[in-house]
Parts: C-alpha cells; structure tokens; sequence
C-alpha cells in the first residue's frame, strides 16, 4: 500500500480539526483531497508528510509506520502553493539543490536533473533564472526539485492556484502525463472539484475534518453519499428542493414540491420507504433537466451561451434558484417562463439532515 491512515486524529489545543480519519492509498495511485477552506485537508497532507505532529492514529508509507518519523526520512516529497525557488540560482541549480546537499556525485546529479528536465519539458531553460521563467515553468522546476529526489510519495499542495485559468488547464494536463511517466504515488490538495474531478483516480471529501466520502470521481458525481458531496462535485452544483412525499407505488414515489405551487417530481427509490407526508431534499443535476410543456414552472433569468453548451439561470415561484444545462439548442429564453422535467432515475432524494435514500 502507497499510504495508509488509519484514525489519523489532529487537534489545536481543544480544538479537534481532524477527526479519525482512515483511508487507503496503493502504490502509484492518484488521490485528491478536495473541500471547502478550513475543512482539515492541508493539514491532513502535512501529517502525511510530518510537518504536523498527529494527535493520534497512525500512518503507513510502503507499508512502514512513520508515524513518529522526521520527515527528511518519510520518502516523500513537497510541492507547495508558491515556487519557493531560490531567485539567484539557475533552473539547473534550484532542481539540483537537494543532491548537492545530499553531496550526490557530480554524475549524478546532472544525470538525474536533465532526466528530470526531459520529463518536464525544461531542457531549454535549465540555464535561466526563475524571473526569466512563466508561472507555469515555475511551477513546473517545483516539481522538479520534487521528482530528482525519487521519492515514494508526491505530495501537492494546492499547487496551481496562482496561476491564471489557461494555465492550470495546462499544468492539470502535466501533472496527468507526469502521474503516468513516473508512476509514483501522488496526493494532491485542492478546494477546486474540477481540479479533483479531471486528476483524481480517488477523490476524498472532506468538510469539518471528517472525510465524507470516498471514490473514484464519477462514482461520487453519479452516486453521492450526502447532501454535501451532491452539492460539492459538479459544476455548475446539483439544485436542490424541499419536497414532500405525497405517493408511493412500490417503485417510484412521487414528490410535491414546497412552497412552489405543489407540482409533481417523480423518483426511484429501492430502499426504505419513507412514509407519506415526510418531508425530503430532492437534488437534480443541471443537465438531467429537460424543457418540457406544463413541467415545473421557472422564469429564465439569464441564459449564458457558451458555444455547444448553454446554462439557463433561472427561479421558482418561491425564488429557490435553478440551474439549468442545454446543449445544441440557442433559442434565445431571457426573461421566459419555461416548464422543467426529470427522468424519475435521476432526481436523487435526500432525507432533511442530508444523508441520501437509495
């Protein structure tokens, strides 16, 4: 196993922001820690690499406890938000620090830099200075000063927030190619789902230092555990709406909406069934909405038209937001009333404290 926690705990003072947390992590897998700020996961990756002392549990790196261990001596290696390189140095001599520390020979170093700069693209630029260098350059030279040092385990830190949208679609991309040439493990912190969703073999979700759930990246987007997750993975976010349950028919239920004029939404549910009248959250994803004559009745309030895909923002009658995905079509709808549906298999139901009925 790559990295294993098992009931990792991490408090401040009286101040619990961890919370026995487990999870498994294999060899040359891919994992992202992704939530909201303040919910435990930069701190969760600086126990990972001993920055952070844990309060209690236990950690595993290739299947040896280094719970206690410094971390020079954990394997793995540190890629932070900002570059930290050094300015007076070359890009040769910022990726070869840690080998001249180390008193690696000579060979050796230039050996492992410049096969660090191949992989990276970084040939041509091994004799600049990071102020003659992109953002993205820069980030990547980080990531090499991580890679020369072999370790067992990358670990990121949100790495690429500051650079600019086109740039980290790019360094995503990269990062992807890289995670596939070296076949190291890799965890990655991130508050950004897309970043989570296009990198991740394993998504974990955490809020409040409690990991919500994990998964691979669509199996969290099609089948969310709670609430939260529902309305954390994804963009634009699945709408949400206080429903209650009126019929039963052993297959589907149907469900009235709340304070919205009382229309109809139908959904499959084979689990328990909850008893007529109970109030429940019903979650539909903007593309599973289709407009339909005499649905659930929305004003468009603005239509964003991106090309292929357009996104309807748009109210209820009770003014709970919906937002609405269409591909293909360009018929131009500010300001109109339109009629929504969804097929009974994709209106996920929640119960009120947010936990998922299946």
């Amino acid at each position: 196993m790559g990295v294993r926690l098992k009931n990792v705990r991490k408090s401040f003072g009286t101040t619990q922001v961890v919370h026995d947390v487990s999870m498994d992590i294999p060899t040359g897998g891919f994992a992202v820690f992704v939530g909201p700020s303040g919910c435990g996961k930069s701190t969760l990756l600086r126990m990972i690499a001993g920055l952070e002392e844990t309060s209690g549990g236990q950690i595993e790196i290739e299947d040896r406890d280094v719970t206690t261990v410094e971390p020079a001596k954990r394997g793995v290696a540190m890629v932070f938000q900002s570059y930290a390189l050094y300015p007076h140095l070359s890009v040769f001599e910022n990726m070869a620090f840690s080998l001249r520390l180390a008193r690696a020979p000579k060979a050796e170093v230039t050996r492992t830099v410049g096969e660090a700069a191949r992989i990276l693209q970084l040939e041509e630029h091994l004799d600049k200075k990071p102020s003659q260098l992109s953002g993205g350059q820069r980030q990547r030279v980080a990531i090499g000063r991580a890679i020369v040092r072999q370790p067992k385990v990358f670990l990121f830190d949100e790495p690429l927030s500051n650079l600019d949208a086109e740039l980290r679609v790019q360094m995503r991309l990269e990062l992807t190619r890289l995670h596939r040439k070296i076949g190291a493990t890799m965890i990655y912190v991130t508050h950004d789902q897309v970043e989570a969703m296009t990198l991740a073999d394993k998504i974990f979700v955490l809020r409040d230092g409690i990991v919500q759930q994990a998964g691979s990246p669509l199996e969290l987007y099609d089948d969310p555990d709670n609430r939260f997750v529902a309305g954390f993975i994804g963009s634009p976010a699945m709408n949400f709406f206080p429903v209650k349950v009126t019929a039963d028919d052993g297959t589907y239920l149907t469900l009235t909406t709340l304070g919205a004029g009382n229309h109809g939404i139908r959904s499959v549910l084979k689990g328990a069934r909850p008893e007529i009248g109970t109030e429940l959250v019903a979650g539909i994803r903007p593309e599973h909405f289709e407009l339909v004559d005499g649905g659930l009745p929305v004003r468009i309030e603005v239509a964003e038209e991106l090309g292929d895909v357009s996104y309807l923002y748009s109210r209820m009658e009770d003014n709970t937001e919906v937002i609405v995905e269409r591909h293909g079509s360009r018929d131009l709808l500010d300001g109109k009333m339109v009629g929504l549906s969804a097929q009974p298999e994709h209106v996920l139901i929640f119960d009120r404290s947010g936990q998922r009925l299946r």
